[in-house]
């Protein structure tokens, strides 16, 4: 039996945790926050061109063309207006909260792939790149 299953012991708990997330007050308000972003034309257009502002110059570094003083201070400005607005800041802020839960569950799955068990917080310490403290 696959563990993928859907009526299987892994996919029960897998929904649990979806449900338990939609249940949460403070996942709502991350929704909260995506859907007022997604209901803003302006934010949308504010981020949009933040974006592609940030990729253009970004491409430019990668061709070895240094950036002007000039481009660097309307992106600035630009991603400054950006995060001043309530709206696209928060979904910024929300965009990061959900990455994190992201990230969360897939290092603890992962932990336990690694350790064939499941992980105490001990599990998750490491000293830092290179460490061989165990």
């Amino acid at each position: 039996m696959s563990l993928t299953q859907p009526d299987g012991a892994v996919m029960t708990k897998v929904r649990e945790l979806c449900a338990t997330l939609a249940s949460d007050p403070a996942f709502h308000q991350i929704r909260d926050r995506i859907g007022a972003f997604m209901a803003d034309e302006q934010a949308q257009m504010q981020y949009e061109d933040v974006a592609a502002l940030s990729q253009t110059l970004q491409h430019k570094q990668r061709q070895g063309i240094r950036l002007t003083e000039e481009e660097i201070a309307d992106f600035e400005a630009r991603r400054d207006q950006l995060l001043g607005n309530p709206v696209a800041k928060g979904y910024l802020d929300a965009q990061e909260e959900m990455h994190a839960i992201r990230q969360s569950v897939a290092t603890y799955v992962m932990k336990t792939f690694e350790l064939g068990r499941l992980p105490e917080a001990d599990d998750f310490h490491s000293c830092g790149h290179g460490c061989s403290c165990g």
